[in-house]
């Protein structure tokens, strides 16, 4: 390797103020607004005939799936369009007309656009051909795919041992790439297999494996419709996850009733205007019965209640509980039970803040119900307790026998669209010996025995200078994960870091000492070799596998698929000495598909069952089978209540996305739901707050958090008065990932505390305007 020159690279970009308007927020959800702005982001990406083209085959049988959000798509889609706003942001930010090429590496350098914004780097064009950033230049520079793999492979071969390679991937990639992925990196002798569930979900699939023996959701997009009562919890499907309104809809004119709890009344949880419906778009639909802001990671404490209240009607009536169901199915309860005489209604109610009269009413409610979805997102997982607020939940469906019936159960609401594929291919860091030895009897090799590093214990490892070759399959490490600075420096360790990516983001500038850009086929690009468009499969987020195969031409001759790409390297460091024909399965989709059916259960004739709207995979719940469990019986657990301490001058702080952003892609600088335009460094704080704080409307302010003795600060954020609990914070992701800790997660989950970080607000007397 050449001599290394540290680059001059900013972690965040330069700090500035983009120009804040504030205006009324949006008094509804989608709607006519929701159309406009979605064309209009389209048309200025893409131009109108390839929008069209694209819009009109998204998330339809026949076409490919949103690159967004992993709701599912309706047996029957809307003929007007099965897309929301969002949806289109999504494909414009993929589908764009601008480019990336030699040229624009040429002219600006890595330590320049470093200091531009997320929103600047990520709006500056589609990458074309494959690149490389040499250990003594600032700028990437043309490489052939035969040459980028051959130095992939030489790195490989330079490490001592396999676990120091790191293999990270992203929820956008498909089923086949994803198992062809995790297969070379067996194959390597690794299961470094770190993903972005460990992120965000991983405290979901911990606690429903613990309690109901499998750690995906139960319900169908089907049972929507004949739930009710559908409870909403840390969640803003408005933003994150719009099509999921539609589902809510039916709810409500099928007479269900919808309970939201979150810390902020997010508008699309209270007015929902349907695109799709002419009715819908001039009157709309008023979404939750009953609205429950409750303090940040408070949800426990307010379930606990709950639960304590229809405890006591039960005694009264005996009608409350499914007792039927307890005796058959379920194991736990007394100890439960016994758990909640340890605590006072007026304890629980002074935690989690919300009014005794709504929590009465949700009480009344769910006593006369036993049809309930449960639905959850980052609110409840990103917690210390985040395993814990998810088996409160589970709790709680045990009582009711809220699950293996039409219109029950639990529903996780995923993020990336494939995030939940990925892992039930096999992306994961621990080991399934019924996995390993599967792989051994198709492939002919034995996989490693060893438990792998997921996200928080990978970017450790890096950081002590344990990973010498980091390698990505989709997404934007740096930005997404916690402890920014931290994770930047672990990165900057590595002697190579690979990024599969389509457009550039900050992980392409704060590298290895030798960084590659492997550019790949966007979702909704054709696939096309040897005279044959070819297709992928995904999972959606309840469990059902179909089909995604693009239309749009490529943005450039010079892309390969990720499975191609996955298989390049594979063959250039394995060189025909392997079992695994590699270079054939990048090729042809059909074997990937057949050697995945043959080692996974649930994708026995995969290409075919995946026709049409496609299939769903097995899942015990729905059959009532808990046979894995203990004694064969779902599990009642007893959760403890959040504990934090905080200052008399502090704050709990959690993350939000705007409605312009997903993930860490920034689509735009507005926030209409909220109220912000043009604006992202911004801190949501309760007007009594700002009172007591001498803080006025938006006032310059740092945030800080201290961990360990280590000071952590994100500089020059706005005040803006909202509707928040008193005590909380609300501020956009990522740009105060700075304050995240790396070594605080949640129990067992590892997942980063990113909702419910300790802060100081100080006032910035440095900043001039």
């Amino acid at each position: 390797m050449s001599d290394f020159k540290k680059r001059n690279v900013s972690v965040t970009g330069a700090i500035h103020f983009s120009g804040l308007s504030r205006k009324k927020p949006s008094g509804h959800a989608a709607g006519a607004t929701g159309v406009k702005v979605a064309l209009e982001h389209t048309f200025r990406e893409m131009g109108v005939a390839k929008s069209f083209a694209g819009l009109n085959q998204m998330n339809q049988k026949d076409g490919f799936d949103c690159p967004g959000c992993a709701w599912p798509d309706p047996d029957e889609p809307s003929k007007l369009g099965e897309y929301c706003e969002n949806g289109a942001k999504a494909l414009a930010e993929e589908a764009t007309n601008l480019t990336l090429d030699a040229r624009f590496f040429r002219e600006h350098s890595v330590e320049e656009i470093s200091l531009w914004s997320d929103f600047k780097i990520g709006k500056s064009g589609r990458l074309t051909e494959p690149m490389v950033l040499r250990p003594e230049s600032i700028h990437y520079e043309p490489i052939t795919w035969d040459d980028a793999f051959q130095l992939i492979a030489k790195e490989l071969k330079n490490m001592d041992y396999p676990n120091e390679g790191l293999f990270y991937t992203s929820g956008r990639s498909s089923n086949e790439a994803a198992f062809l992925y995790g297969l070379f990196a067996r194959a390597l002798g690794t299961n470094n297999m770190p993903d972005c569930s460990n992120m965000c979900h991983e405290s979901s699939g911990v606690a429903l494996s613990e309690t109901l023996g499998i750690g995906k959701g139960s319900v169908k997009l089907e049972d929507f419709y004949e739930a009710e009562v559908v409870m909403i919890l840390g969640q803003n499907p408005g933003t994150n996850h719009p099509r999921m309104l539609s589902a809510l809809q039916k709810c409500k004119e099928n007479g269900g009733k919808i309970v939201s709890i979150n810390p902020l009344e997010e508008i699309g949880l209270v007015h929902f205007k349907n695109p799709q419906q002419i009715k819908g778009v001039t009157l709309g639909t008023a979404l939750s019965d009953i609205y429950l802001q409750v303090k940040i990671n408070q949800d426990v404490a307010l379930l606990k209640l709950i639960l304590k209240k229809l405890a006591a009607l039960d005694v009264e009536n005996n009608t409350v509980f499914d007792y039927a169901f307890i005796e058959k199915y379920t194991e736990g309860l007394p100890k439960m039970l016994k758990d909640l005489d340890n605590y006072s209604e007026n304890d629980l109610l002074n935690r989690c803040g919300v009014p005794e009269k709504k929590v009465d009413e949700v009480v009344a409610l769910l006593s006369k119900k036993n049809k309930i979805i449960i639905c959850w997102a980052m609110g409840l997982t990103q917690h210390k307790n985040g395993v814990d607020n998810i088996k409160e939940c589970v709790n709680l469906l045990l009582l009711k026998g809220s699950l293996g019936k039409a219109g029950a159960g639990t529903c996780p609401v995923r993020g990336h669209s494939n995030v939940q594929g990925d892992r039930t291919v096999g992306i994961m860091h621990f080991v399934s010996k019924e996995l390993n030895e599967s792989i051994k009897n198709v492939f002919g090799f034995t996989p490693p025995s060893e438990e792998g590093l997921d996200t928080v214990h990978g970017l450790k490892a890096m950081h002590e200078g344990k990973i010498k070759v980091f390698m990505a399959l989709g997404g934007n490490f740096v930005s997404a994960v916690s402890d920014t600075h931290y994770t930047a420096k672990g990165m900057q360790n590595c002697n190579l870091s690979v990024q599969v990516s389509t457009k550039l983001n900050r992980s392409h500038l704060i590298t290895g000492k030798t960084a590659l850009i492997l550019p790949t086929l966007g979702r909704s690009e054709k696939d096309h070799t040897i005279g044959k468009d070819r297709y992928l499969t995904v999972e959606n987020s309840m469990g059902k596998v179909h089909r995604t195969k693009g239309v749009l031409q490529p943005t450039s001759g010079n892309l390969k698929s990720e499975p191609e790409i996955i298989a390049g390297i594979a063959d250039a460091y394995f060189n025909d000495e392997h079992p695994v024909a590699w270079k054939k399965m990048g090729t042809d989709y059909e074997l990937i598909r057949e050697k995945l059916a043959a080692t996974i259960k649930g994708f026995h004739s995969l290409s075919e069952k995946s026709k049409g709207s496609g299939y769903y995979l097995p899942n015990n719940v729905r059959e009532l089978d808990f046979s894995k469990l203990p004694n064969g019986k779902a599990q009642f657990s007893v959760n403890r209540l959040a504990e934090h301490d905080i200052p008399e001058d502090g704050f709990l702080m959690m993350t939000v996305r705007s409605h312009d952003q997903f993930n860490t892609t920034i689509y735009g600088l507005n926030d209409r739901y909220r109220g912000i335009h043009n604006e992202r460094r911004v801190v949501f704080m309760n007007a009594s707050d700002m009172k007591k704080q001498g803080f006025q409307e938006h006032q310059v302010v740092d945030l800080i958090s201290n961990y360990d003795g280590k000071e952590r600060r994100a500089y020059q954020f706005l005040v803006i008065p909202y509707n928040i609990p008193k005590g909380n914070l609300a501020t956009y992701f990522p740009e105060t990932n700075v304050l995240v800790p790396h070594n605080h997660f949640a129990d067992k989950s590892y997942t980063p505390i990113s909702k419910s970080i300790v802060v100081r607000v100080e006032k910035n007397n440095t900043y001039k305007n």
